[in-house]
């Protein structure tokens, strides 16, 4: 069995897992920090940029929307097996990071919808 999109998956994660060694670094932190969510971001803007200019056929797109699928519940269990004590513990650059992310997240919320350019108004 053929298997579609896993070439383009693997090369983003291998990408986010650098950055995210990367920024571990600069921030200060022996771990790998947001590497998987790289990734995942890398998966989303790469595919669907093959897919506007062509590159992508109808059976590489089917293999990627799979694999984006299988995604979002391994990066769901590899975050439930965190130890949050622990962070909260390791003092404010946890606790700040956590807070920085959550609101840069909901600012860009209106900046993205606006790029997507909305056709319609969702009930």
């Amino acid at each position: 069995m053929a298997i579609y999109g896993v070439a383009l998956l693997a090369a983003c994660y291998i990408v986010g897992i650098v950055l995210g060694d990367m920024f571990g670094a600069i921030v200060g932190v022996k771990a790998n920090v947001g590497g998987v969510g790289f990734a995942m971001l890398f998966l989303i803007l790469l595919s669907n940029h093959g897919i506007d200019h062509g590159w992508l056929d109808k059976k590489s797109q089917e293999g990627i929307a799979f694999w984006s699928a299988m995604y979002i519940p391994i990066v769901v269990a590899m975050s439930s097996i965190q130890n949050v004590v622990a962070a909260l513990s390791g003092g404010a650059l946890a606790i700040g990071s956590g807070l920085v992310g959550v609101a840069v997240a909901f600012v860009l919320i209106p900046v993205i919808s606006k790029l997507g350019g909305s056709k319609g108004e969702v009930k």
